[in-house]
């Protein structure tokens, strides 16, 4: 009886917002703004040729141009509803490319990196979270890097999520079994060429981060991460005991290493909750308890606006306008703890080799 309470706000906040879609329409880059994702994903394909939320044994590859509207609010997503599907407003599928085998994907990135300059040849690898359709997975990592105007090379892995506010049970299985996929999509990448990879988890998407990580260091030791170049945990639904298990399995955690947290985020409250706990990874104000760990802990807490509590590392206008500010947003993944804090303003609190950092939000 006591999840009941649960269940009821789970349900009454996934009823408020919209589920997005893929819209296919050819030539919406020519008004938007064209995103280039690469693509691995373990989902099933469905009738119209698109990932589905069902599991597939097989690990599927595909490249997809993604057309950002070009005047909007920054962290939004406008999904096209029944009216006719508008480039300067929707966010839409420009073009689709499957990629039959690894060998090819390896080689569509390999293309990409032919036309970079050496400062942009890092690629981002970024796994999304719990009850993510693929299209809101892919349009939001779309959405991401043409805020923050990204310089690298993106990379989505798409695991099976139902899409489903009451899927937790069905997505946190089908994270366990994606593990091998996201191994393959790190290890192909890192094959291609590129200098490094930034890692980059969400909510139940991070936990598979690490668990990826976990599986690699036992596989091969130190040298499976050495393309590794950083990893950022952005409200990881992860629980506190087991991501310092996990941590030490690893050992040396790939620099940077940034996890951003909200002490507003209530659908961590209610993951929380449900396993009789105060608090997950995400969510905590507590840096001492990662105090042995080589990690900056960046609270966003100020930029909630009730709405996107889970998502304001995303969806929040006046913290994508922040971090869009730095002069050289790669300067923050460097290897210097502080230089990297010293971008930013805030409260710094330091706990043995943990970092707690507590950004204002200045526009408010």
């Amino acid at each position: 009886m006591r999840f009941i309470p649960y269940l009821a706000l789970i349900l009454l906040l996934a009823s408020c917002a919209p589920r997005g879609k893929i819209t296919l329409y050819a030539g919406a880059g020519e008004t938007g703004e064209l995103q280039r994702i690469y693509v691995g994903t373990t989902r099933e394909i469905d009738e119209m040729g698109f990932p589905s939320g069902e599991r597939s044994r097989d690990l599927i590859f595909g490249r997809f141009d993604v057309s950002v509207p070009p005047d909007r609010e920054p962290g939004s997503i406008e999904w096209p509803r029944r009216r006719t599907p508008d480039p300067k407003k929707h966010f839409l599928l420009d073009n689709y490319s499957p990629l039959k085998t690894q060998t090819e994907f390896q080689a569509a990135v390999q293309q990409e990196l032919r036309t970079r300059q050496s400062e942009q040849r890092t690629a981002i690898v970024f796994v999304h979270g719990f009850n993510n359709n693929f299209a809101e997975g892919l349009y939001r990592f779309a959405q991401l890097t043409d805020d923050l105007a990204l310089p690298f090379i993106p990379i989505h892995y798409s695991w099976p999520s139902a899409g489903h506010p009451l899927g937790y049970g069905y997505d946190r299985d089908s994270m366990l079994i994606a593990r091998d996929g996201l191994e393959t999509v790190i290890r192909a990448v890192s094959r291609s060429g590129v200098d490094e990879i930034l890692l980059v988890g969400h909510s139940m998407g991070a936990l598979l981060t690490m668990e990826t990580l976990r599986q690699m260091t036992i596989a091969d030791g130190q040298r499976g991460l050495r393309k590794i170049g950083g990893v950022v945990l952005l409200s990881p639904d992860i629980d506190i005991d087991v991501f310092r298990a996990q941590a030490d399995r690893i050992g040396d955690l790939p620099q940077p290493f940034f996890i951003f947290t909200s002490t507003h985020d209530v659908a961590l409250r209610l993951s929380a909750g449900l396993t009789g706990q105060s608090a997950r990874l995400g969510n905590t104000a507590d840096v001492e308890q990662l105090a042995e760990l080589n990690v900056t802990m960046v609270d966003i807490s100020a930029f909630s606006d009730g709405k996107n509590d889970h998502m304001t590392a995303f969806a929040s206008a006046s913290f994508l306008r922040l971090l869009r500010s730095m002069p050289d947003l790669g300067i923050a993944y460097g290897t210097d703890p502080s230089t990297r804090v010293g971008l930013l303003p805030g409260t710094v609190l330091v706990v043995q080799n943990a970092t707690r950092l507590i950004i204002p939000n200045v526009a408010q």
